[in-house]
């Protein structure tokens, strides 16, 4: 067996392997190892040098082994990395190319795979800050009671589900701007309303949420702080209506005042700015403090003021405004209508035991009545007016008449002649104006429904007894005469029985007429006695207030003079 390794030229390690077993049958010669022994060592030398050999090879085999499932780990990876990023594999192995070894493959696949990974760590941490971004908005727009930690998939890390998540992040995003405009514009509404009512803005806001009232630093804008705020601006607003409904009212009632008492414009002016709102909207009211609890409380204490100054005057005004209603019943001849509650309460305003505004009120409707009634009487109170005068120049007339020396020279004689004058054409007119005036007051109080009442009376009556007077003039005037015609007689019998008489019968003859009449006073209370009669329409009026106009009326009608008394240019009634 030696020979072959003799014969065989090996390389280096051969070689010395050929040496030791050169060497090694030296020693086996020396010793006189025999050739059966010799060839059982040889035999055992070549088995360990197989067992070396298969040792390699194996672990030959073995690293080869790792090196291609580093290769196909690598590969795989490489395609799970171009797969969760969506993009085909940087690295394929091609047929026509030249063959590589194993380490070159592995060599060039580590430095893609690197790079690889490199872009997977970056797009994950994409991933990741998207939706750590995304988590913080929903967090703040949702407010989650429970934080859930959010999980990246690995498996997709794609443009397209980034792409996504920014979309998501941008939707996000739009509406916590949409919620922070929302939330500043109640910040904005929330300021006003606190300025107008007198409020701390920063102690309301932060009572809504604490990030509110910091100026910096990000600001909830979640739904409850939202609709907190909401919540509290309507609060505000319901608070800023019924302030300003009781500001109103005290305006209301400070004007009412103010005109009721006739208060100056300086003082006025301090609450302009109260009365030019009374009729103002909420959206009109934006002054600072305008609402505040402290102005208001000032509006009040001036109202309370003029209501007790009103309270101190109030008596004086019931009084005036009484005789305000009286001067006007008596320039339109009527009787103001104070019943006894009325009298009454005058009576507690005295003692201070009514509030004199219900006085005051009653009188100001009967003023209010009145004016209106009056305005309804304009026309007839003219008529009225006129047919009094023409009625005074009778009386006057009559008196005149009267006068015996009413011609004799003196002072003002010529100016009586011509209102005598005047006054019979007047007085001519009496009928015709009496006839009108009936007509146009049957004609009112028939489309009124009421009676024309002047001076307690009622205009009829008045007009209707001024008839009568008239027909009982006239009959007295026929009776007159024809007293006058049989005592003319009488006198014509006496003179052809008797002859002419003395001087004195003729004078007690021209005499005798005005005996049966008797004396000026005695015909006044003649026919003032038919006029007072119970069954006459005067004696029958209730009232206990007429005028002196309508005693005078009467009084001289009653007490004309016979006819014989009249001079020629006394007027004829007919």
């Amino acid at each position: 067996m030696s020979k072959p390794l003799s014969d065989h030229p090996l390389p280096q390690a051969e070689t010395t392997c050929a040496s030791l077993l050169q060497e090694l049958q030296i020693i086996w010669h020396e010793v006189g190892e025999s050739e059966s022994e010799k060839d059982r060592m040889l035999f055992e030398i070549e088995q360990e040098f197989l067992e070396v050999y298969r040792r390699k090879i194996d672990r030959a085999n073995c690293s080869r082994a790792q090196i291609r499932q580093e290769i196909a780990d690598s590969e795989a990876e490489l395609t799970a990395i171009c797969s969760a990023m969506g993009e085909r594999p940087v690295h394929s192995r091609q047929s026509g190319q030249k063959a590589r070894s194993l380490k070159e493959e592995l060599e060039m696949i580590v430095p893609e795979l690197e790079e690889m990974q490199k872009r997977k760590h970056d797009r994950r941490n994409q991933f990741i800050e998207v939706q750590e971004q995304i988590q913080s908005i929903s967090n703040e727009i949702h407010c989650p009671r429970e934080i859930i930690p959010f999980i990246v998939d690995d498996n997709d890390l794609s443009l397209r589900k980034l792409e996504e998540l920014h979309r998501q992040l941008h939707t996000l995003q739009k509406e916590k701007s949409d919620r922070l405009k929302k939330l500043q514009e109640n910040l904005y509404s929330l300021s006003s309303l606190c300025s107008v009512l007198g409020l701390d803005f920063k102690q309301t806001v932060s009572e809504v949420h604490p990030s509110l009232g910091n100026s910096e630093g990000s600001k909830s804008v979640n739904n409850d702080t939202i609709s907190q705020l909401a919540l509290a601006i309507q609060e505000l607003r319901g608070v800023k209506l019924q302030r300003m409904q009781k500001l109103q009212d005290l305006a209301t009632s400070m004007l009412e005042l103010w005109n009721l008492m006739d208060t100056p414009i300086e003082e006025q002016q301090v609450f302009q700015n109260v009365t030019c709102n009374i009729a103002a909207s909420e959206d009109e009211v934006t002054e600072p403090n305008a609402l505040s609890e402290d102005f208001i409380n000032n509006v009040e204490t001036e109202v309370s003021r003029l209501e007790d100054l009103k309270s101190s005057k109030m008596k004086e005004l019931v009084f005036k405004k009484r005789s305000e209603l009286e001067e006007i019943c008596r320039k339109t001849h009527l009787i103001p209508e104070f019943d006894g509650a009325v009298e009454y309460t005058i009576e507690a305003i005295e003692a201070g035991s009514v509030d004199p505004a219900s006085v005051l009120e009653q009188i100001e409707l009967q003023i209010a009545q009145v004016k209106e009634q009056a305005f309804s009487r304009i026309e007839i109170l003219e008529k009225v007016d006129k047919w009094l005068s023409a009625c005074d120049e009778e009386s006057w007339l009559e008196e005149y008449s009267r006068d015996e020396n009413r011609y004799n020279a003196g002072r003002g004689t010529h100016l009586n002649l011509k209102r005598a004058e005047k006054a019979r054409v007047l007085v001519n007119k009496i009928p015709a104006m009496t006839d009108n005036l009936i007509s146009k007051t049957v004609a009112w109080e028939k489309d009124k429904g009421t009676e024309f009442i002047y001076d307690s009376v009622r205009l009829l009556s008045m007009l209707e007894d001024y008839n009568l007077l008239r027909q009982e003039k006239e009959q007295e005037r026929r009776r007159q005469r024809d007293m006058k015609k049989l005592q003319g007689q009488l006198v014509a019998e006496q003179e052809v029985l008797y002859g002419s008489k003395s001087p004195s019968k003729a004078q007690s003859a021209r005499k005798a007429p005005r005996t049966p009449s008797g004396s000026t006073g005695s015909r006044r209370g003649t026919f003032g006695g038919s006029m007072l009669k119970p069954d006459s329409k005067l004696a029958r009026s209730n009232s206990t207030r007429k005028t002196d106009r309508v005693h005078q009326i009467e009084d001289d009608g009653i007490s004309c003079t016979s006819e014989e008394d009249s001079p020629p240019d006394s007027p004829k009634f007919s």
